[in-house]
């Protein structure tokens, strides 16, 4: 598995990340098909599985819902085998998202995020946009909880998920440590963040890489994974891609499509 530096905190994190929405929540989301929350052995058999494909990265957020804490509870002392990425802002309900970017709200949420994960820090902490990216990054006070957090030693780098152009060429230009943006074959719209991210050294976060599963909504290609995966990589400013999944064998087919599409260390 190939490794990129995350901004310039000096780590490293495999070319593929482990999405964790499936841990924890399963109502009100967006994928083809309905499941069931695994058992704790079945995620502790994943992390196994994922750990011995290379992949050191996993990615959670409060909006998935007992995602945090399951994965608090069951890396336990095989912690730092791991670079976290969360998110703050949101917050889900069971049945609905709630937000909130105060200053105030932000640095509740991180400690809480600490707490459920057991750690004592987050290597990556993302604001979890609603959509209004630029009101979030310019005006809510979000970004000084974070600068808070860092100078605190919370979490190592800083950034946003965004939902527009404007919002991710926005956090890059303000100097984030990262931006986790939708890109995909079948989804460019955010290619100019990319670009700029490239240009100024900024770590970036594929979410939806595979289409969440829908591969475009069309025909898929022969070989839709390593397609995708080949697409994403293309492109210099991508740091990594986050993939969820709960099936051991996806998983293991999302390894072998990355080797095949950029190659392994």
């Amino acid at each position: 598995m190939i490794t990129r530096p995350l901004a310039s905190t000096g780590l490293f994190v495999s070319a593929l990340g482990l999405g964790t929405v499936k841990f924890g929540r399963n109502q009100s989301v967006k994928y083809p098909t309905s499941f069931d929350l695994p058992t704790d052995g079945a995620i502790l058999s994943l992390l196994d599985l994922a750990r011995e494909e290379g992949i050191n990265l996993i990615d959670t957020a409060p909006a998935y819902g007992t995602s945090e804490e399951r994965i608090g509870q069951l890396l336990e002392s095989r912690r730092d085998e791991w670079v976290i990425v969360s998110k703050a802002g949101e917050e889900f309900h069971g049945d609905h998202s709630t937000y909130d970017f105060s200053r105030e709200s932000i640095s509740a949420s991180i400690d809480r995020t600490l707490s459920r994960l057991r750690t004592d820090r987050v290597e990556c902490l993302l604001l979890h946009s609603d959509g209004n990216d630029l009101d979030v990054l310019d005006h809510s006070g979000a970004l000084e909880a974070l600068a808070a957090a860092k100078e605190a030693g919370k979490i190592r780098a800083a950034g946003i998920s965004t939902k527009t152009v404007a919002g991710g060429l926005r956090a890059v230009e303000l100097g984030l440590d990262a931006v986790m943006v939708t890109y995909n074959p079948w989804y460019r719209d955010e290619e100019a963040v990319l670009d700029a991210a490239a240009e100024a050294g900024t770590s970036v976060f594929l979410k939806k890489a595979l289409g969440s599963g829908w591969f475009g909504g069309g025909a898929a290609p022969e070989n839709p994974v390593e397609t995708a995966l080949r697409f994403a990589f293309a492109h210099p400013a991508t740091t990594a891609a986050i993939v969820g999944t709960i099936n051991p064998a996806h998983l293991r087919d999302n390894c072998r499509a990355m080797r095949e599409a950029v190659g392994e260390n």
